[in-house]
């Protein structure tokens, strides 16, 4: 920790909650890993879904949004962050970490290093939104993993796909068009693997398969990260002493969102197949 690790030192408490924002429902996505592999935990989920989707905003914009949300679940007393957005992390996720040293905080990233592992043919298809994919941290990686391995990767930005999910299109025939759009390229240029590079993305794997194996790809391999996600919080978690034993008989998960309530509640219901109480905030 450097030295202005005193600013928070101190306050962090294992009985506190875990933090989890996105600029929606995407980071739910990511919520359930966590769920399930820290299930005593009590969660704070923040959907900025009257600001959806960040993948066309300005970067300014974005940092703006993620220092807002952090402050916001900051006062919620969390012990950790989640920044379940890939937007959010390429854009602002390292400001964070210079202005809060003492919160651990972790990001998601576009899984390139386990879809290199996993592809037979050599050429991973990459879905994100354009934001993403324009950043210099997915730049940078993508780079590097192309140098190590000798890969390629078919970047595919996915225009309109993150804001029909926000919308609960998940089986809609926009949303197969769509995926149809995005996805048949990358099979025809041989991609088997192929990396979801936003959080929503995970909602509509079903629809990604349909396509796939209509196609004729029927071995293809979708990489998610909200797994590895919730694997390096818990080791975080372990590092800083702050893992919870045991769990309150009280609800373990409440959300927030500066959408409609009524509109996040039912799709929360939809995606994760249970009620959560959701409070408006204006931030």
């Amino acid at each position: 920790m450097n030295s202005s690790a005193s600013d928070n030192s101190g306050k962090l408490k294992a009985s506190g909650p875990i933090g989890i924002f996105d600029s929606g429902v995407g980071g739910l996505s990511v919520l359930r890993h966590i769920a399930t592999q820290l299930p005593d935990e009590e969660l704070v989920y923040f959907a900025d879904s009257g600001y959806a989707p960040y993948g066309d905003k300005p970067e300014e914009f974005v940092v703006e949004r993620s220092f807002l949300i952090t402050d916001f679940l900051l006062k919620q007393d969390i012990k950790a962050l989640v920044v379940a957005c890939n937007t959010a992390t390429a854009m602002a996720i390292h400001l964070l970490r210079e202005k809060y040293p003492d919160l651990p905080i972790v990001g998601v990233e576009p899984g390139l290093k386990p879809a290199a592992a996993k592809t037979i043919t050599g050429t991973v298809g990459v879905m994100a939104t354009e934001r993403t994919l324009a950043s210099n941290k997915f730049h940078v990686l993508h780079q590097l993993l192309n140098d190590q391995t000798g890969v390629h990767f078919i970047m595919q930005a996915c225009n309109g796909m993150a804001d029909l999910i926000e919308h609960a299109e998940l089986d809609s025939e926009p949303i197969f068009e769509l995926v149809q759009r995005y996805l048949l390229p990358l099979l025809e240029q041989k991609a088997d693997t192929i990396v979801l590079g936003c959080t929503h993305y995970p909602f509509v794997r079903h629809v990604i398969e349909k396509v796939a194996a209509d196609y004729g790809s029927t071995q293809l391999n979708i990489i998610d990260t909200g797994y590895a996600v919730a694997r390096q919080l818990k080791h975080l978690l372990d590092i800083y002493g702050l893992n919870k034993n045991g769990c309150s008989p009280d609800s373990l998960v409440r959300a927030y969102t500066s959408g409609d309530p009524a509109t996040i509640s039912h799709l929360i219901s939809r995606l994760l197949q249970t009620d959560m109480p959701v409070l408006y905030v204006s931030l």
